[in-house]
């Protein structure tokens, strides 16, 4: 029997790569997706297209409501979990702490109520992310202090630390990745990193002039979102549950990813971005490089894609879905004037 898995947040960035992933390893998927008046599936309609309903299917549900999730366990019955679901943007935490820390801590919270008391014993990964350390100095490694710096750390902060009371407390099999930035085509266009390689695209094609960003001087570790949840697969694999950190083990600053993209396509970003402050955070982190070693000593895991590499992937598939964009306004305006 292949294994099953559920994975929630299906529909987001690395919800839709988990689920390549897993399909390819020969799982059969299910992926919890809230109910909404609108479809939001552009990241998995190739999936179903690929490996079809039979290997792959939505589930409806939401964290914040327990009874949806103690039902669907019970008709899934997991072998393994990715808890991936949440509001995840930082500074849209700080717009919305209330329904932030509802989605992130309650969630985890109904997740893992549901599974113990329907006494089955799923392997469960749950997200954790590099914004903990806040303002901690680098590098950040598993044993690093904590300190976040906004609502949506905070959140995933205590979130972490119920699921290891979980997994000590009531011995449930639970991982938590802490993973440092990682980026792709697929991250959403909100994102500093899609904001510049999006805008550099349009300013390329001629549709866009300016740029606004926050804080240039911010430093991230960035790595390639379809590595990163190979560790999460990864981390279910081994015999005991742990924590590991997932990062490239270097960073850079925002400038810099700006200075890449715009060189790429042979523009000067100094022409063209312009810092705004409505961007800035209320309170920032100002530098964040994890080291992963454990991860590579115990998962054998570790990052292929270079920053510069990164960077261009992101322009690339930017500039491509721009210029179909562009082309489709194009032929709308040519064939609008002709009737």
């Amino acid at each position: 029997m292949p294994t099953t898995a559920l994975i929630t947040g299906l529909t987001g960035q690395d919800g839709s790569y988990l689920a390549e992933t897993l399909l390819e390893k020969g799982h059969r998927v299910f992926g919890l997706v809230r109910r909404a008046s609108s479809f939001n599936t552009g990241r998995i309609d190739h999936l179903f297209q690929a490996f079809g309903s039979d290997r792959i299917e939505f589930v409806r549900g939401d964290l914040t409501d327990a009874s949806s999730l103690g039902r669907l366990l019970r008709l899934i019955r997991p072998d393994e979990i990715y808890h991936l679901g949440a509001q995840s943007h930082v500074m849209v935490s700080f717009e919305i702490p209330e329904y932030s820390a509802d989605s992130i801590v309650l969630g985890t919270i109904r997740l893992l109520e549901s599974v113990r008391e329907l006494n089955i014993q799923p392997r469960i990964y749950n997200a954790c992310t590099s914004e903990v350390f806040g303002s901690t100095p680098p590098p950040q490694d598993e044993f690093s202090a904590m300190s976040p710096q906004s609502p949506y750390a905070a959140a995933k902060l205590c979130g972490y630390h119920i699921c290891k009371v979980y997994r000590e407390g009531f011995g449930m099999w639970i991982a938590n990745g802490i993973l440092f930035n990682h980026e792709s085509p697929r991250r959403g266009e909100t994102f500093v990193t899609r904001k510049i390689t999006q805008g550099a695209a349009r300013i390329k094609l001629g549709i866009q002039e300016k740029l606004e960003l926050g804080n240039l001087d911010a430093m991230r570790d960035w790595g390639y979102a379809p590595e990163y949840v190979e560790a999460m697969w990864r981390m279910l694999q081994q015999q005991e549950p742990d924590d590991y950190v997932v990062a490239t083990g270097e960073s850079h600053s925002v400038r810099e990813f700006a200075k890449e993209a715009f060189s790429y396509l042979g523009l000067d970003w100094r022409e063209h971005v312009i810092t705004q402050s409505r961007h800035v955070r209320p309170l920032e982190v100002e530098y964040l490089q994890g080291d992963a070693r454990r991860a590579e000593a115990k998962l054998g895991w570790r990052p292929r894609t270079t920053f510069r590499e990164l960077v261009r992937i992101m322009v690339d598939a930017d500039l491509r879905r721009e210029k179909i964009l562009l082309e489709g306004t194009v032929k709308h305006k040519c064939v609008g004037a002709t009737v």
